[in-house]
C-alpha cells in the first residue's frame, strides 16, 4: 500500500469532488462552475425538478402528464411545460410555485398535434410547434408522391393565451406547405430550379416513405429581430423565418420586414437541400436546441446547436457543441452570393477528448452561461455537464427513471432528458421564493457538498497559506497557515463517499491546529476548508499502524 501513495494522491486530486461508486446523482461541482438552479424533467417522468449545483432538489412541479418535451420557467415563476396526453394529442400547461395548475391549452383538435418545443414571446404569447398534416392528393398534386394516406409537414402557430377565462386565440400562422419548390414535373404548380431559389423548401429532397417529413425538435424567437429559428434535423438544418407578418403575409413571398414574407431568410447545414454545394460542405447531423445566444453572453447573437450525429463524416459515433456565427446585419438581413448560405465552418466546437465518450443519438441541448461556461445536456443517458475552456467543471446524471427516483449505486435506465437549464441565483422568478436544499433527488446519496460562491482566485489565494502533516499520517493531522491574524476557518473531514467523519476549526488568533484520528478507518478522505470569502479541498491519507 506505502508503494501506491503518490498515485493514490493524484488520483484523487484528479477527482476533484467526485465520488467513487456512483451512478447517479452529482459527480462534480467545483469553484469554476455558474452558481445557479438546473431544471431539468426526464421523458417518461411527470415531476420537473430545480436542483442547486450540489445536486440537492430544492424545488419541483408536478403534472399530470408526461413532457412533449420542453419546458421553461418563466420570470413570473411560474412552469410553462409541454405535455403528451396520447401519441396524438398533446397540451400546453402553466403551473404556478404552488404546483396549481393555472392554464392549460390544447391545439391538437383544431390545427394538428403540437410537438417537441415551444417558444414563449415577451408580449407572453406562445409558438407552437405543430404537425400539419398533408393528404396524399395534395402531395402528389405538388410535384412528389408518397405511399402514405398523408404525410406530416410542419407549421408554427401563434397563440394568445386567456389566463382568466382559460383558452386561448390563434393570432398567427405559418406553414412550411406555403413555401415549396419542385423541379420534377414542370406542370405542377411550384415548379422552379431548386438551386436559385434557397428561400424555397424542396417538397422532393427527402422521399416520403416515413409519415414525418421535416420533424421540427426546436423553435426559438430572437426579439431585436423579430424572427423565428426553427431545427429542421430530418433535413440536417435550421431555418430563420420573418415573424414581423401577418398570417396571409406569411404564407405568400412578400411583405414583412424582410420583404419576403414567410419564405425562408436564412438556413444553415446542409446546402444539398437547395442543390448547392457538396456531401463535404454538410456541417449538422440530425441537430437538437438550435438557439440564439442571449445577448449580454459571450457570442451573443450567435447561433448555438447540439450536432448530436457528428461523428457520421467520420464513421464513429460522437455528438460536439457548435455555434455559427450568420452572416446578418443589424437590420436582420442575411447575406447570400449564391452556392451555399455562409459561413463555411463552424466559430466553435465542443468535442470530448475521447471523442465517442460523449454522444447522444436523439434528444439533447447546450446552453451558454454568463460565467462564459457551457452548460450541455447529453440527453439520451440523461447526463448534464458543464465546462469552461479546458474541462468539465460540473457534472450530474439524472436519477429520476420514469418509475421514480433510483437508488445511488443501481443501474440507471429510462432518464432520457430533452433538455436542461441553468437559471441564475438573482433570477426575477426566483424573488421572495424559498430555495433550500430538500435533499438528494435520488436516495441512498450521502456525500456533502460545497455551493461555490466565490471566483478561482480566491481558492488559490487561500490554498497557498495552509498546509497539512503529516500526510499520509496514522494517528493526527496538523493544519498550519501563514498569517497569524487569519480569521476563523471551518474545517470538516470527509471519506471518499461524501460522508463527514470530523468538524473543527481554527479561531482566530491561532496557527495550527491539531487533529486527533484516533478511530477514524485507514482510507482516503477530503479535508474541507471555509473561510468568509472561500472553500476548498485537500486529499488527506489515513495509513495503518
Amino acid at each position: 500500500m506505502k508503494n501506491n501513495y503518490f498515485f493514490i494522491i493524484v488520483f484523487i486530486l484528479a477527482m476533484g469532488t467526485a465520488f467513487s461508486q456512483q451512478t447517479i446523482g452529482l459527480f462534480k461541482n467545483s469553484v469554476d462552475s455558474y452558481n445557479g438552479y438546473t431544471l431539468f424533467g426526464s421523458q417518461k417522468s411527470t415531476d420537473t425538478y430545480l436542483i442547486n449545483n450540489c445536486g440537492e432538489k430544492v424545488h419541483s412541479w408536478t403534472s399530470q402528464f408526461f413532457p412533449r418535451f420542453s419546458y421553461y420557467l418563466l420570470e413570473n415563476s411560474v412552469l410553462l411545460r409541454t405535455g403528451s396526453i396520447s401519441a396524438n394529442k398533446a397540451v400546453v400547461e402553466m403551473i404556478d410555485w404552488d404546483n396549481n395548475l393555472i392554464w392549460d391549452y390544447s391545439i391538437d383538435s383544431t390545427f394538428g398535434t403540437q410537438h417537441h418545443d415551444i417558444a414563449y414571446l415577451p408580449n407572453g404569447n406562445i409558438l407552437f410547434i405543430v404537425y400539419d398534416d398533408v393528404l396524399k392528393s395534395d402531395v402528389e398534386a405538388a410535384g412528389s408522391s408518397t405511399l402514405k394516406d398523408a404525410i406530416k409537414s410542419e407549421q408554427i402557430i401563434e397563440v394568445q393565451p386567456d389566463l382568466i377565462n382559460g383558452g386561448g386565440t390563434v393570432v398567427w400562422r405559418w406553414r412550411a406547405w406555403d413555401h415549396i419548390i419542385q423541379d420534377a414535373d414542370s406542370t405542377k404548380p411550384n415548379f422552379g430550379i431548386v438551386s436559385d431559389h434557397p428561400e424555397k423548401i424542396n417538397v422532393n429532397y427527402l422521399a416520403h416513405t416515413a409519415f414525418d417529413w421535416l420533424h421540427f425538435n426546436s423553435i426559438d424567437y430572437n426579439y431585436n429581430l423579430d424572427q423565428i429559428l426553427v431545427s429542421v434535423p430530418n433535413f440536417d438544418e435550421f431555418w430563420i423565418i420573418d415573424h414581423s407578418t401577418t398570417t396571409a403575409e406569411a404564407a405568400s413571398s412578400s411583405e414583412g420586414n424582410s420583404g419576403k414574407g414567410g419564405d425562408l431568410l436564412y438556413r444553415w447545414g446542409n446546402p444539398l437541400t437547395y442543390a448547392q454545394g457538396t456531401v463535404n460542405d454538410k456541417k449538422l447531423f440530425y441537430q437538437h436546441n438550435v438557439h440564439w445566444i442571449e445577448s449580454g453572453l459571450d457570442d451573443e447573437g450567435k447561433i448555438m446547436v447540439f450536432n448530436n450525429r457528428a461523428g457520421i463524416p467520420d464513421g464513429r459515433n460522437y455528438s460536439t457543441v457548435n455555434i455559427i456565427d450568420p452572416p446578418v446585419d443589424s437590420n436582420g438581413s442575411y447575406s447570400y452570393s449564391g452556392n451555399a448560405f455562409g459561413p463555411t465552418s463552424f466559430d466553435w466546437t465542443y468535442k470530448a477528448p475521447i471523442d465517442t465518450s460523449f454522444f447522444s443519438n436523439i434528444v439533447s441541448s447546450a446552453q451558454r452561461l454568463p460565467n462564459g461556461n457551457t452548460l450541455v445536456c447529453q440527453g439520451e443517458i440523461g447526463r448534464f455537464f458543464e465546462i469552461n475552456s479546458d474541462s468539465i467543471v460540473w457534472e450530474y446524471v439524472n436519477p429520476d427513471q420514469g418509475s421514480g427516483p433510483a437508488t445511488q449505486g443501481d443501474s440507471i435506465f429510462g432518464n432520457k432528458t430533452f433538455r436542461c437549464l441553468r437559471y441564475p441565483i438573482d433570477y426575477p422568478g426566483f424573488d421572495s421564493k424559498i430555495l433550500t436544499s430538500q435533499g438528494y433527488i435520488e436516495s441512498g446519496s450521502n456525500f456533502t457538498c460545497e455551493l461555490f460562491t466565490v471566483g478561482l482566485s480566491a481558492i488559490v489565494e487561500s490554498r497557498y497559506e495552509i498546509s497539512i502533516y503529516p500526510n499520509p499520517t496514522q494517528d493526527k493531522v496538523i493544519v498550519s497557515r501563514t498569517s497569524f491574524l487569519e480569521e476563523l476557518i471551518d474545517i470538516s473531514m470527509y471519506d471518499l463517499n461524501g460522508k463527514r467523519v470530523l468538524s473543527s476549526s481554527i479561531k482566530t488568533g491561532e496557527r495550527t491546529l491539531t487533529i486527533d484520528l484516533f478511530g477514524i478507518s485507514e482510507g482516503f478522505y477530503f479535508l474541507s476548508f471555509r473561510d468568509k470569502n472561500s472553500t476548498w479541498k485537500e486529499p488527506l491519507i489515513i495509513k495503518e499502524y
